[in-house]
């Protein structure tokens, strides 16, 4: 006998922040490859190392490429923020259609392939301009990066998690574990970048740097190709987007439709006629329009079973929409906070320069910052999972503690701190500049320190969020979202530095963005975004409050 339970799910609640494994759909027969492995399997150590490697030249371009474009190139400073920008939000950008082609075309294996030679073409290309101080050569390179880097973005993670199997409890455990070692490996990576190949950068020879950083890609290359015997590969099941259009349009071909008041009489199939593994979801009330696609006519059915998909639709197909339509607030607001936490790479850094970077007796590249920020990030991750995790379950009794939204709010609220902070900070340097002293840059700790703990309580969390209330035929779609956010966050940015510049600047004023900023008042230009900050912050309080959390059905 059949036993339906609605679950609201938020998957992850008290678990460590870092990304989690999904239950994995594949059969064997979409599998090519090993497919009865040992649990000694390589491919997940090799997946593992060329993140970091990829990591690693990544960073080794973007971490001090506004530092490039000002000393080596001289373009002003509202321009290098806005290219930097720019070329970041684009990179954030490609995943989108990365995924869309590995999920509908070529599959994970053969998008990172074919995306591994355009990326290392591009690394190729960056590295002959900075021997040459052509920007033609260095913008070419850069926009090659961003399409080359956007395939492995989207396919990448996901190609790892099928190199376990499910069938076999060791191989369930040790998946979980890889989303947390993956993650890892990307920080590592850019710490690395950071650190080692910035320093070389600013105090050796900007080619050589570069060259390090192709190396390195060039390495992941080889290392990704010699692992292929080891590798599973899924062959791809067609597009994602599918099952929205055919919920749109059955929804509109009938929407002179009645919608029965018993949600019982909506179409569904039994689990025993349900694709396997297929995750079944209870019906819901928000966007009654689309229950329309599930309403059943005289027309619909023949012995049982739907005539035209493009005419009737199961109750879970239009709940995959509906989850998918009530994510889009979420993610929009999540824009606003890119734009904000862009800042890091951009801003920061021209602040940075604008002060004594003597600490002792060593000089800190001001781009070098972003290492302690993800230092910071290392040890708030510790501290949430050791600490704050196990105090909020004990607060609120619930045996989960925080929400994935909580976290996220959190995050949003410290970002407002973050912007407080760097406004401040910079208002001591002008302070200082006219005394005529030189504020250290260790005055900048403070608020890449605040940003890190943000860093932790809304992006890691925003990613395992979305992955988590994702359809299960929309992850790989729901989680490049949360990089798109993340693109046009950098467009924004770039769209803020520009007009703010040009609105404060003209007859004879600097503008706060100045190429001189002892000239200008970045000191307002941080409150703008603390003010923006706080504004969006209020908006996602009230899309958090009313957000409808995923309802899947527990069978037993």
């Amino acid at each position: 006998m059949e036993r339906e339970e609605a679950l609201e799910l938020e998957s992850g609640e008290g678990r460590p922040l870092l990304p989690l494994s999904a239950t994995s759909r594949q059969t064997e027969n979409e599998l090519r490859g090993p497919h009865h492995r040992s649990s000694v399997s390589k491919a997940p150590a090799i997946i593992l190392g060329f993140e970091y490697l990829d990591s690693v030249a990544f960073n080794g371009v973007g971490a001090n490429l506004i530092v490039y474009l000002h000393t080596v190139l001289h373009g002003n400073n509202a321009a290098n923020a806005a290219n930097v920008a720019t070329w970041s939000g684009t990179c954030f950008l490609t995943p989108l259609f990365g995924a869309i082609v590995a999920d509908t075309y070529w599959g994970n294996y053969k998008t990172i392939m074919i995306s591994l030679v355009v990326y290392l073409l591009g690394m190729i290309t960056i590295t002959s301009s900075a021997f040459s101080a052509s920007s033609t050569l260095l913008f070419c390179g850069l926009y090659l990066v961003a399409i080359g880097s956007g395939g492995v973005k989207a396919a990448l993670l996901p190609f790892g998690a099928e190199q376990f199997d499910d069938e076999n409890p060791s191989d369930r455990e040790k998946k979980g574990a890889f989303f947390g070692w993956f993650y890892l490996s990307i920080t590592l990576g850019a710490l690395t970048s950071m650190t080692f190949i910035v320093w070389i950068q600013e105090n050796i020879s900007w080619g050589l740097g570069y060259s390090i950083a192709t190396f390195c890609m060039a390495a992941a290359l080889a290392a990704f190709v010699m692992g292929t015997p080891h590798y599973r590969r899924r062959l791809p099941s067609g597009s994602p987007l599918q099952s929205i259009l055919q919920v749109i349009f059955a929804s509109y071909k009938k929407r002179s439709a009645e919608i029965p008041r018993d949600i019982s009489l909506l179409y569904e199939v039994n689990k025993d006629s349900s694709d396997v593994g297929e995750q079944r979801l209870a019906h819901t009330n928000g966007f009654r329009f689309l229950d329309k696609a599930a309403t059943i006519s005289a027309l619909d059915l023949k012995d049982g079973s739907p005539q035209y998909s493009w005419s009737l639709c199961t109750v879970t197909q239009v709940e995959e929409l509906k989850m998918f339509l009530r994510l889009i607030p979420i993610w929009a607001n999540s824009i606003i906070y890119a734009a904000v936490f862009a800042q890091m790479f951009t801003t920061f850094i021209q602040q940075g320069s604008a002060m004594n970077t003597k600490i002792g007796s060593f000089s800190i590249p001001p781009a070098s910052l972003c290492s302690f920020e993800i230092i910071s990030v290392m040890s708030w991750v510790f501290v949430y999972n050791n600490i704050i995790a196990p105090a909020a379950k004990r607060y609120f009794g619930n045996g989960m503690g925080l929400s994935q939204l909580q976290r996220m709010g959190i995050g949003r609220f410290l970002l407002i701190l973050a912007m407080l902070t760097a406004s401040y900070n910079e208002s001591k340097r002008l302070e200082s500049f006219k005394a005529g002293k030189s504020l250290s840059i260790a005055w900048q700790l403070p608020q890449f320190f605040v940003l890190a703990s943000s860093e932790v309580f809304n992006n890691i969390t925003q990613l395992e969020f979305f992955f988590a209330q994702a359809p299960d035929r929309m992850k790989s779609i729901c989680t490049a979202m949360v990089l798109f956010s993340m693109s046009l966050g950098n467009y924004l940015n770039s769209f803020i530095i520009t007009f703010i510049a040009i609105v404060t600047s003209g007859e004879g004023r600097p503008g706060w963005i100045s190429n001189d900023l002892n000239k200008g008042h970045l000191d307002y230009y941080f409150l703008v975004l603390a003010l923006l900050s706080t504004l969006n912050f209020l908006v996602y309080i009230a899309f958090a409050k009313n957000y409808t959390l995923k309802k899947a059905i527990s069978e037993s």
